[in-house]
C-alpha cells in the first residue's frame, strides 16, 4: 500500500499544499496518479487540511484522517492501522510511478524501513534540499516496524519538495520545461 502524506500544517507556505496547481494540476492528484499506477493508494489527512479533504471527497479519492499531531505520531498511527507501507509527501509533483516500484521492489527485498535519498551530484543546483549523512533526503520511504536504512533513488526532480512560495515558482519553471520539451517530442 502507497500512502500520501497530505495532513500538514504547511506553515511555511501558508496554505495547503497538496491543493496547490502545477501547471493547471493539484499537486497531490499528480502524486495520486502516479502512484496507483503501482498500488493501491489511501491519502492521510489531518484537521490541518480541510481544502483537502474536500478536493478528495469531490474527486473520490480515498482518505483517512489521522490525529495531525505531527509527522511521527501519524506514521506510527498509519502503521498500526495498515502495517508496513510506502510513504510519500504529497509534495513532490515529479514523482514518476517508477520511483514508486524502485522503492516497493527493495521494500521487499530488504524488510526493513527505508529512506528515500538521492546523492547530492543529483541534484539540481538550485534547489536546497535536506541533507544528512552527505544525502539529499526525499519524501517517498518505505515504513516498517524495524530498522532504518538509505535507499538511493535516481529522479533528481525527487529534490523538488514544494514546501515555500519559492519552491513553488520552481516547480511551475520545471513543469513548463517538461511540457514544451513533451511537446517537441511528439512533433
Amino acid at each position: 500500500m502507497i500512502i500520501i502524506l497530505a495532513g500538514g500544517k504547511s506553515s511555511r507556505m501558508g496554505k495547503e499544499k497538496p491543493v496547490l496547481k502545477i501547471a493547471g494540476k493539484e499537486m497531490l492528484l499528480r502524486v495520486y496518479e502516479q502512484a496507483e499506477k503501482v498500488d493501491e493508494v489511501l491519502i492521510a489527512l489531518s484537521k490541518n487540511t480541510p481544502k483537502t479533504r474536500e478536493f478528495c471527497l469531490k474527486e473520490r479519492v480515498p482518505f483517512m484522517e489521522t490525529s495531525g499531531r505531527g509527522y511521527v505520531h501519524d506514521i506510527r498511527e498509519l502503521l498500526r492501522e495498515f502495517g508496513p507501507f510506502i510513504s510519500v509527501s504529497a509534495d513532490l509533483p515529479f514523482i514518476k510511478a517508477s520511483d514508486f516500484a524502485i522503492m516497493m521492489e527493495e521494500f521487499k527485498r530488504r524488510e526493513v524501513s527505508l529512506t528515500g535519498v538521492l546523492p547530492l551530484s543529483v541534484v539540481p543546483e538550485d534547489l536546497k534540499p535536506v541533507v544528512y549523512r552527505g544525502y539529499a533526503i526525499v519524501g517517498l520511504n518505505a515504513v516498517a516496524e524495524d530498522g532504518e536504512e538509505f535507499f538511493e533513488l535516481s529522479n533528481p526532480l525527487l529534490a523538488l519538495n514544494v514546501n515555500t512560495p519559492e519552491d513553488l515558482e520552481k516547480a511551475e519553471r520545471v513543469a513548463s520545461l517538461l511540457l514544451s520539451s513533451k511537446e517537441k517530442r511528439q512533433k
